[in-house]
């Protein structure tokens, strides 16, 4: 095994789980997760040599992410609907209110303005820092957290109408 390709198994094995769930939160689309994935892998097999730099690996295959999942977009026109968002199966065991917690948490953050709903799956899903983030977005630092910030708040307020809308709800029943 040649030395390109032991660097790149450790590479995949490393980052495949971590890219898949931030490419399925992307597209919220199971299969459409593992073609971006499969793809991002691909086009980094065949720029490899070209990454010098080990700590650049994981924003740089976010980049490539990112990029595939906007080339669907230019390559096919998709009619939008109101459809339901599938739940990523987890290992774990949820109560059905945990697991009803979590389609609303989704539901939600899918719900934000792409401009606040990417940098927060980058750092709450991806765990990337401020600045790793404002390089893959290619904007300052000062915009991201700012973004960050609005994301959040936007989210915990959608949360709170939800839980007064239920708390509503039982009383009137």
């Amino acid at each position: 095994m040649t030395k390109k390709q032991q660097r790149y198994e450790l590479i995949v094995k490393t980052y495949h789980a971590e890219l898949y769930r931030f490419a399925y939160w992307l597209s919220g689309d199971a299969t459409v997760a593992e073609d971006l994935v499969q793809e991002t892998f691909l086009r980094a097999w065949r720029s490899l040599e070209s990454l010098q730099d080990e700590k650049a690996i994981k924003p740089w295959l976010i980049t490539i992410v990112r990029r595939e999942n906007a080339r669907r977009f230019e390559r096919k026109q998709f009619d939008y609907a109101d459809v339901e968002q599938d739940t990523l199966e987890d290992k774990q065991q949820f109560s059905l209110d945990d697991e009803m917690d979590q389609v609303m948490i989704q539901r939600h953050i899918n719900q934000l303005e792409p401009d606040y709903r990417e940098p927060l799956l980058l750092q709450v899903v991806m765990g990337c820092s401020g600045d790793e983030i404002a390089q893959m977005l290619s904007l300052n630092k000062n915009t991201v957290m700012t973004r960050l910030f609005r994301a959040r708040n936007q989210l915990k307020e959608a949360l709170m109408n939800v839980k007064t809308t239920v708390r509503g709800a039982k009383s009137d029943g």
